[in-house]
């Protein structure tokens, strides 16, 4: 039985643990979508704060089945969460794979991801801030240069735009002077109109998707060993699930096979004193 509770309870623990943080993630989703504005983008590829939610909903309605399962004995519930668990997984395999073999693919359809991104920059504070940490981060500016910005209404570069950051970039890609104390977030105006040469000076004109394909190859270790992680701690999870399932199939076999014994005890318990004082009144005479 030690077995038992040990698989019974690390599954509970993992379960709890990321039960609490589904939650969170839910609520600091909620809290941003509520302190939004109206009319703002509300789509889930492009919305931080509604993917927080549906991710942060999604894991705990999991870890739910998972911890409540675990904790009651509920072969139903650790089923459901093994099932979605390993669907979960196959997924991630396949994506993968899909990943690996069509490349090209993917990586065009997250060009376009970025670039319904850069058209919808100023219209989602949470948006703007995801991709201004972007551009800082990598060092970075646009989705394959700095003129894509010209697809922001914002910043695109025509005589009749009548904005003041037309032809301009975010000050987000702006390279950063040593020392420098106050931001100058009109460091990226008119950069559009420049050869990248002397662009380069003022700001980053790498783009933003061969930033991250140069940070995951840098990161390359990081990267394989934070998948390699979460895939083992869903096969363990997976593991823990599955064995406290056949723990509990066990017992219950074991139940099953035991019950005529105790129904015939119980018989002889109703009768036993009846004869047993029967037995002692002989014997006395």
């Amino acid at each position: 039985m030690r077995g038992y509770r040990g698989i019974k309870y690390t599954l509970f623990i993992c379960c709890y643990v990321f039960w609490v943080v589904s939650a969170i993630l839910t609520a600091v989703g909620i809290y941003g979508k509520i302190a939004k504005e109206k009319d703002v983008v509300d789509t889930l590829t492009l919305d931080p704060a509604l993917l927080l939610i549906v991710v942060g909903s999604a894991m705990f309605l999991i870890t739910f089945l998972g911890c409540f399962g675990a904790l009651r004995n509920t072969t139903c519930l650790l089923k459901m969460f093994l099932g979605i668990l390993v669907a979960v997984l196959l997924l991630q395999i396949a994506a993968g794979v899909v990943g690996y073999l069509f490349t090209d693919m993917v990586m065009e359809r997250t060009e376009r991801l970025m670039m319904k991104a850069i058209v919808r920059y100023r219209e989602d504070r949470d948006l703007e801030n995801a991709i201004d940490f972007i551009q800082k981060k990598l060092r970075c500016c646009g989705v394959e240069s700095y003129k894509d910005w010209s697809r922001n209404v914002y910043f695109e570069c025509l005589d009749t735009n009548p904005s003041l950051e037309a032809c301009g970039v975010p000050f987000s890609c702006c390279v950063g002077l040593q020392n420098q104390t106050v931001l100058n977030t009109m460091c990226g105006y008119g950069v559009q109109q420049l050869e990248e040469s002397s662009a380069g000076q003022d700001v980053f004109t790498i783009g933003c998707l061969q930033g991250i394909a140069l940070w995951a190859k840098t990161n390359l270790l990081l990267v394989a060993g934070l998948t390699a992680g979460l895939l083992l701690l869903e096969v363990c999870m997976i593991g823990l699930a599955a064995g406290q399932i056949s723990w509990i199939k066990k017992v219950q076999q074991l139940k099953n096979e035991d019950a005529p014994r105790r129904r015939s005890e119980r018989k002889d318990s109703y009768w036993y004193p009846a004869f047993a004082d029967f037995n002692d009144e002989c014997n006395s005479e």
